[in-house]
């Protein structure tokens, strides 16, 4: 039987609790997170202000978030949560908003170069189970159609054994195209 007093957040901030595990409210907008961040400069909102849309629940702020770019420039390297001082985990917050982005084809123009090379990186890993540098490469190139980009490096980096012309796969490679047909049923 349900709670008739307990009524279920819908907010996008809602879902990331109920999703991710974290919760918004405990953010008080000291600001330590985006004085941290590496590239807040390049956000249009730095993490304490994207908190902030997501903690008013107005559709519009919500908008605003799914639309930013901020959410693609996140590099995911922890320094917000290292700074904050009630251990608000941005990281995951930040990779459930890129999903529901997509989702709802929301996306930012700007990033879609970062979600080309996000598919080619996943590409790479349920093929081979491991990353495989050379394919990531080439998949990606095909993807954006940046094809010269980068190109000089290429021969230093196969000289140096940087990149190796064909992958190493793990065994069991059945397991890891499991666990990502199951993170799609699961996204349904």
């Amino acid at each position: 039987m349900s709670n008739p007093h307990h009524t279920e957040d819908n907010t996008l901030a809602g879902k990331i609790k109920k999703n991710v595990g974290v919760s918004l409210v405990k953010c008080y907008q000291c600001g330590k997170c985006s004085a941290g961040c590496p590239v807040s400069g390049d956000m249009d909102y730095p993490p304490s202000l994207l908190i902030h849309k997501l903690q008013t629940g107005l559709p519009n702020h919500e908008e605003d978030v799914l639309r930013s770019k901020s959410i693609w420039y996140c590099l995911s390297c922890e320094m917000c949560i290292a700074r904050c001082p009630m251990e608000v985990d941005i990281p995951p917050m930040m990779d459930y908003l890129r999903g529901e982005s997509i989702r709802l084809n929301k996306a930012n123009p700007a990033a879609k170069n970062i979600i080309k090379f996000h598919k080619a990186f996943l590409n790479s890993i349920k093929n081979t189970g491991r990353l495989y540098e050379m394919g990531l490469i080439v998949d990606y190139k095909m993807k954006s159609l940046n094809m010269m980009q980068d190109v000089t490096l290429a021969p230093t980096m196969l000289a140096k054994g940087k990149l190796k012309i064909f992958p190493e796969m793990i065994k069991n490679r059945k397991n890891i195209r499991q666990i990502f047909l199951n993170t799609i049923n699961k996204q349904k």
